[in-house]
C-alpha cells in the first residue's frame, strides 16, 4: 500500500485524504494542532510542529512514499524548502511556482510578462475589486461601489476592475516539461465571495491553452490551480495557487474519474502525460450546507472550516456526506453527488439532502 504523508489538517489537506483513500492509499497527517480539524479522517495522526521537530519529520519520510504540504503558513513552507533534500522521500510541492503565486502582485507581474489577460489594475472609476496581496481564496475581498470607500484603505491591497461573469477553474499538474491540463469546473459563489458550490462544465479550448501556458513558463513540477472570469469581455485570470486545492479536485473525480493525487505522484515518478481534453463520464455537485433551525442553506467553506472536527456522516452509492461540527455551531454538511447525468446527480443530491433533515428530525438533541 502507497503511504503519504500530508503536512496541514485542514480542508486542503481533506482534499488530498479523500482522493488518496479513493485510490487505495493510506494517509499520515503531521499538525502542529492537538485537534486539528480533519484528524478523524486520515489514518494516522502525529502532532509535532516540522520547525521545531524536524528530526521527526525525517524519521517519518522513510517510512512513507511522499510527502504534500497541504497548508499555507509561510515559515512552515520555507523551512520545508529549506529541508527538502535532508528527506528519505519526495515533497509533492513546487516551492518556486508557489513563490509567484502565493503574492497576487507578483502574480500580476507574471501575467503580464506573458500575455496573460487579467483585471485591470487601478481603474480609474468603480466598481472596484478590492483584494489583499497574499490571502488564498476570498478572505479579505470586496467591491467598492464609491470612490469615497477607497479612503483609508490599506495601502498594500490590489484594487482591480471588477469584472462580471462566471467564476471558473483549471487544474493543471506538471512534471517539469509536460503539463497535463485537467478538467474544467465552474466554482460557485456565495454573498461573502467565497464558494459554496462546484459543478463540471463543458471543454473550453481558450482556458485551457491560458492554463497549459501558465505552468509550462513556470518549468510547474507539481499541481497548479488556475481562476479566471469567464466574462462578456473574454476571459481574465484572477489568481494562480501552485498547492493542492480543495473541493475542485473531487469534483474533478467523480466527472471523470482522474484522481489528481494519484496523478501528482505521476508527475514524480514517471512523468505525465498531456492531454487535449478530458472526457466528462459523470456530472458533479460538490457543496457546501449548513443546517439551521431544519433547514440546508448554501455557505461558502471558511464556515466548514471553523468547525472542530470533520467526519463522515453517510457514504452509499453516487453519494458521500461529511459533516463539520462544532461546539455550540450548527453542523455544516458537504454533499458530493455524482451520477451518470445532471438529472440523476439531482435526484442523488435531493436525497441526500433529505437523509440529513430525516437523521435530525429524529435526533433534534443533535441539531
Amino acid at each position: 500500500m502507497i503511504n503519504i504523508c500530508i503536512i496541514g489538517g485542514k480542508l486542503q489537506g481533506f482534499e488530498v485524504t479523500y482522493l488518496a483513500h479513493k485510490a487505495g492509499m493510506n494517509v499520515v497527517l503531521v499538525d502542529c494542532k492537538e485537534k486539528p480539524l480533519i484528524r478523524n479522517v486520515v489514518d494516522s495522526f502525529h502532532c509535532f510542529d516540522v520547525i521545531e521537530e524536524p528530526e521527526k519529520l525525517k524519521e517519518l519520510s522513510k517510512t512513507v512514499d511522499a510527502i504534500i504540504a497541504v497548508n499555507e503558513n509561510l515559515e512552515t513552507i520555507e523551512f520545508l524548502r529549506s529541508m527538502e533534500k535532508e528527506l528519505a522521500c519526495p515533497m509533492l510541492f513546487d516551492f518556486d511556482a508557489y513563490y509567484v503565486s502565493m503574492d497576487k502582485k507578483r502574480s500580476k507581474d507574471y501575467f503580464r510578462s506573458i500575455n496573460i489577460p487579467a483585471p485591470a489594475d487601478k481603474p480609474t472609476r468603480p466598481p472596484y475589486f478590492v483584494k489583499p496581496p497574499c490571502e488564498s481564496s476570498s478572505i479579505g475581498t470586496s467591491i467598492i461601489y464609491d470612490d469615497k470607500e477607497l479612503e483609508g484603505l490599506d495601502p498594500s491591497m490590489l484594487i482591480e476592475e471588477y469584472v462580471e461573469g462566471d467564476v471558473i477553474s483549471l487544474e493543471v499538474i506538471g512534471d517539469g516539461k509536460h503539463f497535463a491540463v485537467v478538467k474544467e469546473t465552474k466554482i460557485h459563489i456565495d454573498g461573502t465571495y467565497d464558494c459554496h458550490m462546484v459543478t463540471p462544465i463543458d471543454s473550453y479550448p481558450e482556458f485551457r491553452k491560458i492554463t497549459y501556458e501558465l505552468a509550462k513558463n513556470l518549468s510547474l513540477r507539481g499541481i497548479m490551480d488556475v481562476e479566471a472570469i469567464d466574462s462578456p469581455q473574454g476571459l481574465k485570470v484572477l489568481e494562480i495557487d501552485a498547492r493542492f486545492p480543495s473541493q475542485t479536485p473531487t469534483a474533478v473525480y467523480h466527472s471523470t474519474g482522474i484522481n489528481l493525487v494519484e496523478m501528482l505522484m505521476q508527475a514524480f515518478s514517471e512523468g505525465i502525460q498531456e492531454m487535449d481534453k478530458v472526457a466528462e463520464i459523470n456530472y458533479c455537485i460538490y457543496e457546501h450546507l449548513l443546517l439551521n433551525n431544519g433547514r440546508l442553506e448554501p455557505v461558502g467553506e471558511h464556515v466548514l472550516s471553523q468547525g472542530d472536527e470533520y467526519v463522515q456522516f453517510h457514504a452509499s452509492e453516487g453519494l458521500d456526506i461529511f459533516e463539520s461540527r462544532g461546539k455550540d455551531k450548527n453542523s455544516v454538511f458537504t454533499l458530493i453527488s455524482w451520477g451518470n447525468d445532471r438529472e440523476r446527480t439531482e435526484k442523488i443530491r435531493q436525497n441526500g439532502m433529505e437523509f440529513i433533515k430525516e437523521h435530525f428530525r429524529n435526533n433534534p438533541q443533535e441539531e
